[in-house]
């Protein structure tokens, strides 16, 4: 296994997330805890010492899951994390509650790392409301010995990142994000590594594979990297291509069953450098997945300057080629709810004023139409 700096310690370069793990049927709640534990004790035994929990993984039966496949192993052995709900508005009241409930389920007396979970356009405001005092009681616990290291998750865009790093600067010291080689462009990934480096906060990567699209990858796609490598598995060039960014402390995988444990942890272990033609096919691929639906917007906001309901025309754009891409997905549910009402896509006349100075002349218009039918289709059952 290799391992990366923190500070002071060293971290497995993969981390166990604990949100898909093995079930017995449908339901979230029911893992299959035997299955679990043997996923478990062949990680460790290959030295995987990072394991990421959260309050509402599986319906709220991760955390004690975890907790009890974890006593297999002494407690400083390994490394546990686990979050604050915020991306639920109603816990910002109830934080010492939750965190006390999480100590009991995962039956442990401190968290190696504890994150502000699912920091995003609608709750940044209560994050950093000072009435909540989130960022307060997180310091107390930490000087209580209670957290080692703090951290927040992010789903939000650029402002919304950079908002909480610059207020809370003097305590973050890790920051995760989704990151693979398809949301280095899709989700810009690539400016958030860019702007946590530039603050000396490393990277903490979520979704690698993209919830496992990435390793289930169109033919021709495959058949490019098998000639590269012969034998690599498309999830493992993806967990590679995320080690080796630049910045990067820790990439956390999801893992659901035994092989991918074992695909996981050979990429892992293995010091094999991606070489340049190699990251050059990946950005190919990842363009060629984006423009089989994205639209080529540049971000230039010329046609927010137009918009008479003075709508953010350019997040939207993003918005929709994610959701086009993934056929729904959380950033652009997210992008959509926080916008304030009267200025969103189901608010834009039509009048064409944005198209006309457009420098990529997009017909924004259609995109904004497109946008809410997408929308409709995609999310009404979560709605």
């Amino acid at each position: 296994m290799r391992y990366k700096k923190f500070q002071d310690i060293e971290l497995s370069a993969l981390g166990f997330g604990c949100m898909r793990l093995p079930k017995n049927s449908d339901a979230a709640a029911d893992i299959n805890e035997e299955l679990a534990a043997e996923m478990f004790r062949y990680a460790y035994d290959h030295g995987v010492n990072y394991f990421d929990t959260a309050w509402g993984y599986h319906d709220h039966n991760s955390e004690p899951v975890v907790g009890k496949l974890l006593k297999a192993f002494p407690r400083d052995s390994f490394y546990l994390a686990t979050k604050f709900p915020g991306y639920d508005l109603a816990n910002f009241t109830k934080l010492p509650e939750i965190f006390e409930e999480q100590l009991k389920r995962l039956d442990v007396d401190y968290f190696d790392f504890y994150l502000c979970h699912n920091v995003t356009e609608k709750n940044i405001d209560a994050y950093l409301d000072p009435q909540y005092g989130v960022m307060d009681y997180l310091r107390e616990q930490k000087k209580a010995g209670r957290i080692r290291h703090l951290g927040f998750s992010c789903h939000g865009q650029q402002d919304v990142l950079e908002r909480f790093v610059e207020a809370y600067k003097d305590d973050v010291e890790f920051c995760q994000i989704q990151l693979n080689y398809l949301d280095w462009t899709l989700q810009k990934a690539d400016r958030k590594v860019e702007y946590l480096k530039s603050r000396g906060i490393p990277v903490w990567v979520m979704e690698p594979v993209r919830g496992g699209k990435l390793a289930d990858i169109d033919a021709d796609y495959r058949e490019k990297l098998e000639a590269l490598r012969p034998g690599e598995t498309p999830a493992s060039w993806a967990v590679r291509f995320a080690i080796e960014t630049e910045g990067v402390g820790m990439v956390l995988s999801g893992m659901s069953t035994m092989e991918q444990v074992v695909d996981n942890v050979k990429t892992a272990s293995e010091e094999e450098p991606l070489s340049a033609a190699e990251k050059q096919a990946l950005a190919e691929i990842a363009e060629g997945m984006i423009g089989r639906t994205a639209l080529p917007c540049t971000g230039c906001a010329y046609c927010t300057e137009y918009c008479p309901m003075q709508i953010n025309i350019p997040k939207f754009m993003t918005a929709y080629n994610d959701m086009c891409y993934s056929k729904g997905g959380f950033v652009p549910s997210i992008t959509y709810s926080s916008a304030p009402e009267g200025h969103r896509p189901d608010d834009c006349l039509g009048c064409g004023a944005c198209a006309a100075v457009c420098p990529q002349n997009l017909d924004i218009p259609g995109m904004m139409s497109d946008f809410v039918v997408k929308y409709k289709e995609y999310y009404s059952k979560e709605d």
